[in-house]
Order: C-alpha cells, then structure tokens, then sequence
C-alpha cells in the first residue's frame, strides 16, 4: 500500500447553494472561484506519518467543472516537514493513484505551491477555514427536519467518493489571490460543503 489517509474536507465556492458543480451542472455564472482543503486527521503516505497536517488548493474554474483546464494555487501547512510535504504533494498531484488522482488531472495549470499557515476547524459543517493573509470563510450547516445537519449522497462530482457531504452556507468567503493572477473574493451567503474523506492507495 502506497497510502493510507482519512480525515476531513472542505469546499467553499463562489456559487451558489447548493454548489451546481457537484451535481454535474454548469456553474453559477459560467465560472468558479472555489478553495478546497483537506485536513488529514490520521494516516501514512510512503511509510512517512502525515496526520495532523493540512493541504489546500485555491482554484480558478474556466467553466464546467468536469472539463478541467483548472487553474490552482496549492497550499501545504508550514507545520509540515520537508518529508511530509514532498508526501503529501505526490498524492495530491495524482502519482501515487486512487480517487484523488481523478480531481489532480482536472487541474491543467498549478500556478504556484507555497507553504502557509492553515488553520482548519470545521466539523459537520460549521467551522472556520483561514490560510494565512491569503483565504477566510466562515460556514454553518443546513439543518433538517431532525436538526440532523443537511447532506448530499452519491454526486456525480466529488472529492470525497463514497461520503455524505455535509451542506451549508459560507456566512463569508473572502480570498485574495490577485498577486497570483486569480481574482479577489468577497462574498457571503454561498455554497460552502464538508466531509470526510478516507482516501487509500
């Protein structure tokens, strides 16, 4: 076994609620301005222990989320030795295979890797997201008719196969990527989703 990691994920997006992309439909406007970070809560990659650790990518979307041509500024946790980030970057650039091979090929331009402080506290939905002077958004659940938290199965896009993503509403996404040549974001009230992950290859 190449890697073996579980933890949790987030998505917060400049679409609407729910995130069209993750029913297979166009996106709000034509286009997406999304960050996704994964917090890896326990599991070994090449032998070496990643928990604890965070990865995270701030994306330009040019139109239908399944056609790729993506655009990404990756993040890696500065808390994170040199072992760990080379580890984490093999399985998220898709040389070591499984599921998440299949959202690395999406991504047609990485247009920077850069390490930086995450702080990511998000459970069932409601949490806060900050990487460092560059991304903050702040989310809350849906709630349903049992004050169970609202959730998406089986979407035709997802980064957490097999998993119930947790729907909710980002009460703010602001992320200013300017300096990398992705545009500035300022919103509140839109789509914001999280999960668990259990990724193995």
């Amino acid at each position: 076994m190449k890697y073996r990691i579980e933890g949790r994920l987030f998505n917060v997006c400049s679409g609407k609620v729910p995130c069209p992309c993750w029913l297979g439909e166009d996106q709000d406007g034509g286009t997406c301005e999304s960050v996704l970070a994964w917090r890896i809560d326990a599991g070994t990659i090449g032998g070496i222990d990643v928990s604890g650790r965070t990865i995270a990518l701030s994306i330009h979307i040019p139109g239908h989320a399944l056609k790729g041509q993506w655009k990404a500024v990756v993040y890696v946790d500065d808390q994170s030795t040199p072992e760990q980030q080379a580890a984490i970057l093999k399985v998220w650039t898709g040389q070591l295979g499984g599921a998440i091979a299949e959202l690395a090929a999406l991504i047609g331009e990485v247009i920077a890797v850069e390490r930086a402080p995450i702080e990511f506290a998000v459970v069932e939905g409601r949490g806060t997201l900050t990487i460092g002077q560059d991304v903050a958004a702040e989310l809350a659940p849906f709630q349903g008719a049992t004050d169970r938290t609202s959730a998406l199965h089986d979407t035709v896009l997802s980064t957490i196969p097999g998993s119930a993503a947790f729907v909710g509403k980002a009460d703010h996404f602001w992320r200013d990527n300017r300096r990398h040549g992705l545009s500035k974001v300022d919103l509140e009230d839109h789509n914001a989703i999280q999960g668990v992950f259990a990724f193995e290859a």
